[in-house]
């Protein structure tokens, strides 16, 4: 994407997106922990939880390639005055 380490990180760009698809578009955080494949820690959730939200995770992703679409427009920016 060409930003480097000291600009943006993959981790922070991950934690970024997974705040705001879960506070500004309310998306399941189950979803999008699957869709950032995040592992099930319990030994059991991983031999029984084969649920791959597919269909979810697909909506979700289609939303935020809308929100980033909106962001880039300029529409729901809070624009923020500099301090002198």
């Amino acid at each position: 994407m060409g930003y480097t380490s000291e600009v943006q990180t993959w981790h922070g760009f991950r934690a970024t997106a997974r705040t705001m698809l879960a506070e500004r578009l309310e998306c399941d955080p189950l979803v999008i922990e699957a869709q950032l494949a995040h592992a099930v820690k319990d030994a059991n959730g991983r031999a029984y939880n084969r649920t791959t939200y597919l269909k979810q995770r697909t909506e979700m992703m289609q939303r935020w390639a809308d929100y980033l679409d909106k962001l880039a427009a300029g529409a729901d920016v809070i624009p923020l005055r500099a301090i002198a």
